[in-house]
Formats: C-alpha cells, structure tokens, sequence
C-alpha cells in the first residue's frame, strides 16, 4: 500500500519540529563541555533518567505499548552503547565520522522501511552533499590524525558504523507507530537511563557530579536528551524521512559553530566551505519539488 503524499502544512510543521530537534542536539557537545569531568556512561544515564521522568506519568497513563517501548530503547540505549565505545576504541575523529553516516543512512533506506518512499535525484545530490561536508568539518583540521590500526581499531570503527545504522534504523521505523502517543518515549528514556547506569557501574570509574555541575546536567537532559527525542519523534512520524534525513546533516554544523561561540574552538575556511555544503544539501534535499 503506497503511503499518501504529505500535503504542505503538515510537512512544514514536521520539518520545523526536525529541526528544533537538530538545534537542541547541536547544544549537547558545548552543554557537555561544562561536565568533561563525569564518565560518558553516568552523563548519559542521568540525562535520560531526567528526560524521561518529565513525560513519565504521561506514558504510564497512557499505556505504551511494549513494541515502542522497545524500540525506544533499542534507540536510545543501543545508539550510545555502540557510540560511545567505539569512540573509546578507534580514533574519535574518524569514528565520529562512521556515525554521522546516519543522515545519509535515513534517506538511503526509507524505500527499504517507509512505505510509498521513493528517492528522487534531489534527495541522493542532497544527502551526498550533506556527506562530503560533515566529512570536511570532521576531518578539518585534524593535521597529523591517522586512521589508526589494530583489531581495536576495527571493533571500534564496526561499533561506530552499528550507532549509525541504529538511530537510522530507529527514526525510520517510528514512521510505523503513527498511532502510539509520545509518551512511551519517557518509558523507553527511562529504561534506557538505567542500563546506561548500570554499564557505568560495570565499565567505568565510580563517580558522582558536584553541585555546580547537576544545573548542565539538567540541561542536557530537559533539551537534546529529553525534548529532543520528542520532537524527532514527532518529525519522524508527521514528515518526509528523506527531506528530515538530509535536515539532519545541520547537526555537525550547528554543533561546530555553538561551540566557537562558547569559545572551545575556532570556525575557518575549512568550516566554512564545510558549512556551505551542508546548508546546499538541505537546501537541495527539503525542496518540495
């Protein structure tokens, strides 16, 4: 059964949602630069926790159904077990690159998952555009950086690439639960907050955040680990998932040039011509026609 064409409006409000999502998620790296001291795994199991129990008492009521939940967490806890050890194990650089293949994922596959989608010419020139700039803005400036080597190295990288096939995977098969209320996000947030904490309990030093650290942390999770997730959710299920998926390439950018404002690093020419790329490929691949 071919899927009805979304009329304007609603693919308007689904592209605006996408990309209050991509802004919150541009947020996270500058937010977590104020907590470098708490080990990846707590970070992210205290900001789910939060996330989560914001929408909490919603989802409980409206009994979310398992399916989602479920997906929720093969989502959210799967995407960042997979993410954050293989950064631990392969080079960041070229890892972090592995994993922002997932815009490029989503449009590649919603004929696959989505039905009725079809990939037109402007979707593919946008996607690989989207591609060719987050590579530059990943590897820019990375003077000196080699691919590394290593049964390590290929685990990592392997890992890095399944985080990619993950969140891809995930936001196109949410498109299949049109119906399921946002709420069961809070569930799966939740769940997926407690085996973060318990994989910081088993791979990671003990650690606690200080005082002047839980106002980032609430941040985080009220934003790009909390909201964010919903207004994907929403995007995902509301919108075109090849336009949102070259959309989401804004993400590498956004998140380089927050983060030269906040002062932690500079935007140069390779940025720029980086940027330009990608702000071209959304261009190109948001185009109703």
């Amino acid at each position: 059964m071919t899927a009805p064409e979304l009329s304007p409006p609603v693919g308007r409000r689904a592209a605006e949602r996408a990309l209050a999502a991509i802004v919150l998620w541009s947020s996270l790296a500058a937010l977590a630069q104020k907590l470098r001291g708490i080990p990846p795994f707590l970070l992210v199991g205290i900001a789910l926790l939060l996330g989560g129990a914001v929408g909490l008492p919603a989802g409980v009521r409206g009994g979310a159904r398992p399916r989602a939940v479920l997906l929720g967490v093969y989502g959210f806890f799967a995407y960042h077990f997979c993410l954050f050890l293989g950064l631990r194990l392969a080079p960041a650089v070229q890892a972090n690159l592995v994993n922002y293949l997932w815009p490029l994922l989503i449009v590649a596959l919603s004929p696959v998952i989505v039905p009725g989608a079809k990939l037109r010419p402007r979707h593919v020139v946008g996607a690989l555009l989207g591609f060719l700039g987050t590579a530059l803005l990943v590897f820019g400036g990375a003077t000196g950086v080699t691919a590394g080597g290593g049964p390590l190295s290929a685990l990592g990288y392997l890992l890095a690439l399944a985080a990619a096939v993950i969140w891809s995977t995930y936001s196109l098969l949410t498109t299949r639960f049109g119906a399921v209320p946002p709420g069961a996000i809070s569930v799966s947030c939740v769940i997926s907050g407690a085996l973060s904490l318990a994989c910081h309990a088993a791979f990671e030093p003990r650690s606690m955040p200080s005082i002047t650290e839980w106002p980032w942390l609430l941040a985080i999770g009220l934003g790009p680990m909390g909201a964010a997730f919903y207004l994907w959710d929403g995007a995902m299920k509301r919108g075109d998932p090849r336009v949102i998926g070259t959309l989401a390439y804004l993400t590498p950018l956004l998140s380089t040039f927050l983060i030269a404002v906040t002062g932690a690093g500079r935007v140069d020419g390779v940025t720029a011509l980086a940027g330009a790329l990608i702000v071209g490929g959304g261009a190109v691949g948001s185009r109703s026609r």
